[in-house]
């Protein structure tokens, strides 16, 4: 079930901007994080100044945009503590799992259409990844 509405109640926020340093922002397309970590995070700016959980990034077309998402977002979240990291190709129709693995977010799969979509970030979620692709 890909649950729709919960944002608010489960701390996801869609295109929110995180600041890590003065020189260190980026705004990632959604979001999930905890109560918890919210609560340390979000500051008057309305930016997250910490990682959040889950970072979501569905790629635009072009090797700049693609590059920019798959290396340098990616390296950026695994410094900064980001715990799983979801990489969605809407033309390719698959998504790319990356999890924290020893203190860096490795590739953990890559999920395509007739595949379940299940973290442990998010218990009871699941999402058959066909259904992100249904408008398309």
């Amino acid at each position: 079930m890909c649950p729709v509405g919960a944002r608010e109640k489960r701390g996801a926020n869609s295109a929110p901007g995180l600041i890590f340093d003065d020189d260190d922002d980026v705004a990632p397309d959604v979001v999930w994080i905890s109560r918890e970590r919210l609560a340390k995070s979000l500051q008057p700016d309305g930016k997250l100044h910490s990682a959040p959980e889950l970072a979501i990034e569905v790629l635009s077309p072009g090797t700049t945009n693609e590059r920019r998402d798959r290396e340098i977002k990616l390296k950026l979240y695994s410094r900064r503590g980001v715990l799983e990291y979801w990489v969605v190709s809407w033309q390719e129709r698959c998504l790319e799992l990356y999890r924290r693995e020893e203190a860096v977010l490795k590739l953990y799969s890559t999920l395509y259409e007739n595949d379940l979509l299940q973290s442990p970030l998010l218990p009871g979620f699941s999402c058959q990844l066909s259904q992100l692709f249904d408008e398309i």
